[in-house]
């Protein structure tokens, strides 16, 4: 099983389809500016947590690496259609995009 890479400028396409935004930081880190509408699942607590994850999810980190760890782990286990954002939230940032902050998507 495997993922699609994605970039920031294609994210808002896979959201209008309905793709949930899961941001894989942990808790301080997605506190401090994530893209808006995700919600945190953290890398660590990932591990029996896989069902919260619905396929065709987008999985986001700081720079792309984390989020596709959780990607192929969960692709690993039968996941379809997931995508990783490339470069993460600092791709989002560079592109001029606003992160929303606190612990609300």
């Amino acid at each position: 099983m495997t993922y699609t890479d994605v970039f920031p400028n294609e994210l808002d396409i896979h959201r209008r389809a309905g793709a949930a935004l899961i941001d894989v930081r942990e808790p301080d880190e997605y506190a401090q500016g994530h893209v808006p509408g995700a919600i945190n699942l953290p890398l660590s607590e990932l591990q029996g947590r896989e069902t919260e994850v619905p396929d065709g999810a987008v999985l986001i980190c700081a720079s792309g690496n984390r989020s596709s760890q959780a990607a192929a782990y969960l692709a690993g286990l039968g996941h379809q259609k997931l995508k990783n954002l490339m470069g993460g939230t600092f791709g989002w940032t560079r592109e001029g995009r606003d992160l929303v902050t606190g612990d609300r998507p």
